[in-house]
């Protein structure tokens, strides 16, 4: 399988039951498969999480149902800050990148699919001013030698 993303790591325990993950098909979740068709799913609770297409690399962390609904909601504030036709302002990179240097983490950590709980709370207090985006630096400072 083609690797051509940040891999993160692949779950084996469960981090909100402690049982098994297995990778499995989808189809379990959601009764046919979707995307990738695939996912890793704990054998015991509802956490689950896809992956990338033609990989075995998770999409990011397992997800319970709350985990899911945060994620969700940080999208549903995100997304149409970047992901509109009518906003030539700012590209999906130079958001996540802003985003980053306001969570203080480099933009290469910063996908929500990755974050806890703790974070997608600070990401929803921080976009729910609906212009947080603006006048925050995309790019990293780098630090003069």
């Amino acid at each position: 399988m083609k690797n051509d993303v940040t891999p993160y790591p692949v779950p084996t325990i469960c981090d909100f039951c402690g049982s098994p993950v297995i990778f499995t098909s989808n189809a379990e979740i959601y009764g046919k498969e979707y995307g990738s068709g695939k996912c890793y799913k704990c054998t015991s609770c509802d956490s689950y999480v896809g992956v990338h297409e033609n990989t075995l690399i998770p999409l990011g962390r397992l997800a319970n149902k709350e985990l899911r609904k945060l994620k969700k909601q940080c999208h549903n504030m995100f997304d149409p800050i970047w992901n509109n036709n009518n906003n030539k302002y700012i590209n999906r990179e130079q958001a996540y990148g802003r985003l980053a240097n306001l969570l203080g983490i480099p933009a290469s950590d910063c996908h929500f699919g990755w974050f806890d709980k703790d974070m997608l709370l600070r990401c929803l207090d921080i976009m729910k001013n609906k212009k947080w985006y603006i006048g925050v630096n995309w790019k990293k400072e780098i630090d003069p030698i």
